[in-house]
């Protein structure tokens, strides 16, 4: 079931390029509207918040330093998470919080479902998040990102793959895997719907 993007929270062609010419405002807007979600993404592979910090304040001197060599990015967001997620492995690597290694899912994700509304004080639907949890839980890390990027994020199958430094071809491979298993948990139309949930709350929550 494919979602609607909502494109919310994004900054416009415009504020980047006022940024890349030097109007402090505009990056102070950059940095205001990015902020909460970046910290929210790097969350997802360490619980040090001095670290999290550290790479979203490194990043955005990164951004204002090298601001007249900067392009035009399809997506500020979708440049500002990958950017994100190269510093944050460089900077676990650094202090050692993982090691590389030949398998391409060593590295930490933790996605945690919530579904902390009105809607979920039906007792079914409640049962059903304990099974997404569960079956989340058996994913892979990649493909637990994926999962978030594609229905929590709203982001294309083109837009994860560039964050997680995949081609088109493996994001959609690597989805339809993550969604088989899932399935040996949980119904499809049942974890299509709280899938697409999720979707509807992160914008919600963008918007307000």
């Amino acid at each position: 079931m494919p979602l609607k993007k909502v494109q919310v929270n994004e900054a416009t062609a415009s504020e980047w390029n006022a940024f890349k010419g030097g109007d402090w405002n505009a990056y102070r807007q950059l940095y205001n509207i990015h902020f909460k979600a970046l910290n929210n993404y790097g969350h997802k592979f360490t619980r040090d918040v001095s670290l999290i910090e550290d790479a979203v304040h490194d990043l955005f001197v990164n951004l204002w330093a090298k601001r007249a060599q900067l392009g035009n990015p399809v997506s500020v967001k979708n440049y500002l998470y990958k950017s994100l997620r190269n510093l944050l492995f460089r900077k676990m690597e650094s202090q050692q919080r993982f090691v590389k290694v030949d398998s391409p899912d060593d590295y930490p994700f933790n996605f945690e479902v919530s579904f902390d509304t009105i809607f979920m004080e039906d007792e079914s639907k409640k049962e059903l998040q304990r099974k997404l949890k569960e079956a989340i839980n058996t994913l892979s890390n990649r493909q637990q990102e994926i999962i978030y990027l594609r229905f929590y994020e709203g982001l294309s199958y083109e837009e994860a793959a560039d964050i997680m430094n995949l081609n088109v071809a493996s994001s959609y491979k690597l989805l339809y895997k993550a969604i088989g298993k899932l399935q040996e948990r949980v119904r499809l139309v049942d974890l299509m719907m709280m899938l697409a949930f999720m979707a509807s709350k992160k914008a919600l929550l963008e918007i307000n």
